[in-house]
């Protein structure tokens, strides 16, 4: 699986960003994709993950209420939807996708790229 993250960007507190992930070379609606994040000095941390079909989604406790992951499996694309940011929130966001369900980066094959995400105070 390929995954190419997009959307990052500057924002400034209280703001919203759409970060997107598309999937390729695996039928993106049999696999599980989720969101994490690395800010400078700190280690990677779990975000939100969403089952294949959508039916079943996760967040970490610092997005809970913010954050939305939604996936469209017809155009192999995922998303996370970020609003009131914080500047906490600032780091680079990655997309990861495998076959189950977890919060743990390890339990993901897949990565892409990461996109950076600066939330100015």
């Amino acid at each position: 699986v390929q995954l190419q993250a997009s959307g990052g960007g500057l924002v400034q507190a209280g703001g919203s960003l759409r970060l997107s992930c598309a999937a390729s070379g695996r039928t993106f609606s049999n696999i599980v994709m989720g969101w994490f994040r690395q800010a400078q000095g700190k280690e990677r941390e779990f975000v939100a993950t969403i089952s294949w079909s959508g039916g079943s989604t996760y967040y970490a406790d610092s997005g809970k209420g913010r954050f939305t992951i939604s996936r469209d499996n017809a155009k192999n694309t995922g998303y996370l939807q970020m609003n009131s940011l914080k500047p906490e929130d600032t780091a680079v966001y990655y997309c990861a996708a495998d076959e189950y369900v977890s919060t743990s980066g390890v339990k993901y094959r897949y990565w892409g790229q990461g996109t950076l995400v600066t939330v100015s105070s």
